[in-house]
Parts: C-alpha cells; structure tokens; sequence
C-alpha cells in the first residue's frame, strides 16, 4: 500500500546548511499490515509518515501509494500526530467530527457516527465535555476516534501514546489492537507506527523495522510471529517475545545516542 523507493531527504537549516535527514530508504508496507518504526530522536521516523502523507516530498526518490506516485495532499490516510490536536473551542463530539464536516456529511449522519465511534473509545457520555476536561488518555481516545472516524484504510500514527503513564498506554494498546481488528476485517487495517517503546512495537506490529540515527537507513527489518487478533499485553509475556526484543534492542543499541532532536 506503501512504497517509500529510493528516497533521501534533506532540509536546510536556519544558516543554509543542507541537513540530510532520510538516506535512500526503500521500504514496503503491504496491504493490511501494521509496522512500527524505531529509531532515535531526530533520525527521520516522523518525515517518513509525512512524505507518506503528502505533506512533504522527496528530494530524491519516490513515494507510492496504492501504486500510484503521491502528488500532493493524501487524503486516503489518517495521521494521528504526536499532539492530539484537539480545538479547544469545541467538545468533544465537535471534535470527532471535524472531519466528517470537512468531507460535507450532513450533521444527522456525523451526529451517528461521532456517537458510535464515541462508543468503540468507551466514551460514552463525553461528547460534550470540552478538551480541557479530559484527562491525557481521553484526550488520545478522542484523537483515535477522530482518526478512524472517516474510515481511511491506511493510518500514520506518530508516537500516539508517548506522553501517557505505563498502564494507560496498555489500556489504550489493546483499544488499538481491538478496534482496528473489528474496524479492517480479519486482517486489520494497514498502519505504519512510530514509537520509541520496543516492548510496544513488537506487541503491536506484524513488522518492526529499525532505523539508524540521522540520516535515516534501515538497520534492521523483523517479521514479528505472533498471529491476529491478539492482546498486546499477552504476547509480552510468550518466550519469543524477549527473544524479539533482545533481537531489536542489539540492533538498536549502537544508533541510540548518535542522532539528535534537531
């Protein structure tokens, strides 16, 4: 569904000095499949999911999308940004259906829809609250809801669970896993997700592929074993899954410290 070919990427700095960022990846993501990106800080995961959604473009390279070169913007996907992004001058239900509004579904339609996607978050009875009256994880359910509302069949999640504590990220993995499940058919919906959390990656993906500090190459590419619908928080305790990560942790290990946040 996604074809990253070739692709380099550079950015100028505020003195004119060309930064390279990305460094000739070719990377594919199939149809239905959920790969996560790590990496350091700064070493080009977020600018992948940005050329993937048309918000920037190669210097060299190419970006495909369902086989067809990107262009401009790609209104086929959904991108969950590292900020929820929530408007703080609308409620909640509001907000889910930002892009309902945008697309021109009448508000009878939106109001169902915001209401049953609502529902899959578990938040049932919140549609009215305002942004400020949430906690952090409502606020990230808020955001999936508004993501998946329009039913894109591709998602670019950047870091969606990063500043929440351990057990609400768990809760909200397993949302993830549950309601993409339920959302794509048996196989899923096709999601490319950045995350510095190992443990999170594998008990997600159906790949990790791990990237060296800046400019951006692939390190390291692992096919994670564990068969759908699962429970992230299940797998982590199989055998294979400290074997996975010691497996990523080594190829990892030595890029950690390299990149920078610029």
């Amino acid at each position: 569904m996604i074809a990253w070919t070739g692709l380099s990427k550079y950015f100028l700095a505020p003195d004119g000095q060309a930064i390279q960022v990305v460094d000739d990846i070719t990377l594919d993501v199939q149809r239905n499949e959920f790969v996560s990106l790590v990496g350091p800080s700064g070493c080009g995961k977020s600018t992948l999911l940005n050329l993937a959604a048309g918000l920037d473009t190669p210097t060299r390279g190419t970006v495909l999308f369902d086989g067809a070169a990107l262009t401009g913007l790609n209104r086929a996907v959904g991108y969950m940004t590292q900020k929820d992004t929530l408007l703080p001058w609308k409620t909640t239900g509001e907000n889910v259906a930002v892009p309902l509004r945008m697309r021109g579904v009448p508000r009878v339609d939106c109001a169902r829809m915001v209401a049953k996607y609502l529902a899959l978050m578990g938040m049932d009875g919140f549609a009215d609250y305002y942004p400020a009256q949430l906690s952090g994880g409502m606020r990230k359910r808020a955001a999936i809801a508004r993501t998946l509302i329009y039913q894109p069949d591709c998602l670019l999640m950047d870091e969606p669970f990063g500043a929440l504590d351990v057990q609400i990220r768990l809760l909200l993995q397993r949302e993830l896993a549950r309601i993409l499940e339920s959302e794509g058919g048996a196989n899923g919906k096709t999601v490319v997700f950045v995350t510095h959390d190992l443990r999170e990656a594998i008990a997600l993906s159906d790949r990790v592929v791990v990237l060296s500090a800046r400019p951006a190459r692939i390190k390291y590419d692992r096919r994670i074993p564990f068969g759908r619908p699962r429970d992230p928080l299940s797998v982590q305790f199989l055998p294979e899954f400290d074997v996975i990560y010691k497996e990523l942790w080594d190829a990892l290990e030595s890029e950690v410290g390299k990149g920078t946040d610029a």
